[in-house]
């Protein structure tokens, strides 16, 4: 079940992206957060524990949004875009 409900700005045009082998869709203009957080309940799962996590501050300061791509590069789930094709991975590999 999805953590955000979209009720506002839903005309936008969509994003294709791959989030853990499955194809979702994100409206244009949305952070990785917003998009994955409008899929699931959690934006990925603590690498120590797996516990899961969905971001805490939501401005890039406090570390908890760290996503993986599929090739391993970290980026900020708060403050990057969603962008076509991005591939991403919310557990682990």
């Amino acid at each position: 079940m999805a953590l955000l409900k979209r009720i506002a700005e839903t005309q936008r045009e969509t994003v294709e992206f791959v989030l853990d082998g499955r194809h979702c869709q994100a409206l244009a203009g949305d952070t990785v957060l917003t998009a994955v957080l409008s899929l699931q309940d959690r934006l990925r799962v603590e690498e120590f524990n797996g516990a899961p996590r969905a971001g805490f501050c939501l401005m890039g300061a406090c570390q908890d949004c760290w996503m993986l791509t599929e090739d391993g590069t970290r980026l900020r789930a708060c403050s990057t875009f969603v962008a076509p094709g991005m591939r991403l991975r919310s557990v682990p590999a």
